[in-house]
């Protein structure tokens, strides 16, 4: 490794000699000037690692060093050192984007852990991360050994979500792929929970967590009746994976308090037809075929399926005994995204306000057909990164903004998830089943039933049943769906990518979050 170089400014240099000679000691390789003027000039001139500066030096001050070499090299760390507190000097400094703030009178060790935050603090946050999953691997292990109950699952999730995002960070390739493999291992234990509980779970049984069909009843009413004065601002972003969540919660967090941060059991197939109808409805899709025939569509019939939310909201409001005034907007383009934003002031006087926004199952399904989208989001980490990004950008972020500007009560919601997709299985349909990578439909499905979860009698899992014998399967882990004709062309085409229907932890917990204003 190459010997990391020091160029340090004081007009009092030479007291500090004993400073110097501690990290020449350590290796370090320290090149001194007194003056801000000089240290422009040999920050110009030769490259360093990192930049001790003096803040109150005569001629060039601390401050306009600070700028000048900046300037030259954005990206040096810099260190400013000072005797004074004044609270205007240090805004101004970090303002300037310094990386670190010291008081005279400092020690060396100050000095030498202040250059190791900033230039080995990527191999220490590695070395610590992968540490810190080594201990905790076999306590996740012998936890998924047990029979973890709907609850368990919800924090082994969270748990697995919080080293997925440390491990991004960590350059410790060998220990990203253990992680990678005991998160196939959880899913795999999920995937026999699933089928060992769900279909129990709606018919009643005691231990049913919470589901896109009682979440409204269960999580959403009590936040409305406990908030008399502000309006409620539901956010459902289609399509967002609770690691999704986590990479956008530090910007929202700048605007909000968490409240409280949970996770509920999106209903199978993972979705949009189904589990945000059944999220909006109160009801399971069977049930709102029956109760509103004319506002349920078919999987063989044409148009949208999801274009009555608005109403099937009002009824599940109405059957809660919440008579109250509220807004429906669905979000599918930046265009209306910006006209909302607008318009928002004129929300304000609802109790409750919901806002579908569609960006992220848009980017999962143009990630699929466009090689460029691919490419910017290659693996779950870019797509994190590239959610993040849009959403910096987006008006949905300026809605939050106006949201917490006006004291709303906020929540940040999903209908299912995404799985990123690897390993195909084979099925054979009629020309009527549907054309999802992780559930199918119908009634002449032929399939290995050891490497799905079927439903044959549709009415257990309150299904519509399109014809007598239809009966549901769906993928589990990170399998799709794929017909033996033309076998090879649709494995390269989809696989490594995202979708969603089926069963796996990514497309079933997702995020319910309740934010309060700053």
């Amino acid at each position: 490794m190459a010997q990391v170089r020091i160029l340090w400014a004081d007009d009092e240099i030479d007291l500090l000699k004993p400073h110097v000679l501690f990290l020449e000691q350590k290796g370090y390789e320290v090149v001194t000037v007194n003056n801000g003027t000089e240290a422009v000039e040999f920050s110009g001139e030769q490259h360093f690692d990192i930049v001790f500066l003096d803040e109150n030096m005569p001629g060039l001050s601390g401050l306009e060093t600070l700028q000048k070499v900046k300037a030259q090299d954005p990206t040096v760390p810099v260190i400013m050192i000072t005797k004074s507190e004044e609270e205007h000097i240090m805004e101004e400094a970090i303002g300037s984007k310094i990386s670190d703030y010291l008081i005279k009178p400092v020690n060396p060790n100050q000095i030498l852990l202040s250059i190791k935050k900033n230039l080995d603090k990527n191999r220490l946050v590695s070395e610590k991360t992968s540490s810190g999953y080594q201990r905790d691997f076999q306590q996740i292990g012998m936890q998924l050994m047990n029979r973890l109950d709907a609850g368990e699952w919800l924090e082994m999730y969270k748990k697995l979500v919080y080293w997925n995002l440390e491990l991004d960070s960590s350059d410790d390739t060998a220990m990203t792929e253990v992680f990678a493999m005991q998160k196939n291992d959880a899913n795999n234990q999920f995937v026999r929970f699933i089928k060992d509980h769900y279909i129990d779970w709606l018919h009643g049984s005691e231990d049913a967590p919470v589901m896109s069909h009682t979440l409204m009843k269960e999580r959403v009413k009590p936040i409305i009746e406990a908030e008399q004065e502000a309006p409620v601002f539901l956010f459902l972003i289609d399509n967002l994976r609770f690691d999704q969540w986590k990479v956008l919660q530090p910007r929202i967090s700048e605007l909000f308090r968490v409240e409280n941060e949970s996770l509920f059991y999106s209903i199978l197939p993972t979705a949009t037809q189904y589990a945000r109808n059944a999220l909006f409805a109160g009801l399971m899709p069977s049930e709102i075929e029956r109760l509103y025939p004319h506002l349920w569509v078919h999987e063989n019939e044409d148009g949208s399926k999801n274009n009555h939310e608005e109403t099937l909201l009002a009824h599940n409001l109405k059957r809660l005994g919440m008579d109250i005034r509220f807004s429906y907007n669905k979000v599918t383009n930046l265009n209306a995204g910006k006209r909302l934003l607008d318009n928002f002031n004129e929300l304000r006087g609802n109790r409750l306000n919901v806002v579908v926004y569609n960006f992220v199952d848009m980017l999962s399904h143009a990630r699929t057909e466009m090689e460029v989208i691919k490419e910017l989001a290659d693996d779950a980490s870019a797509y994190r990164s590239l959610t993040l990004s849009w959403f910096e950008h987006s008006p949905l972020l300026d809605m939050m903004r106006k949201a917490a500007e006006s004291g709303a009560r906020v929540i940040i919601t999903t209908d299912h998830g995404t799985v990123g997709v690897e390993d195909p299985v084979k099925v054979v349909g009629d020309r009527n089943t549907n054309s999802n990578l992780r559930y199918k439909l119908g009634r002449n499905l032929d399939y290995n039933p050891k490497e799905v979860f079927e439903v044959n009698e549709p009415g257990d899992a309150f299904l519509p049943k399109v014809n007598v014998s239809t009966r549901y399967i769906f993928a589990t882990g990170s399998d799709f769906f794929v017909y033996p004709n033309n076998y090879n062309h649709f494995v390269n085409y989809f696989r490594n990518t995202f979708q969603h229907g089926g069963v796996s932890m990514e497309e079933m917990l997702i995020p319910f979050v309740e934010l309060s204003s700053r």
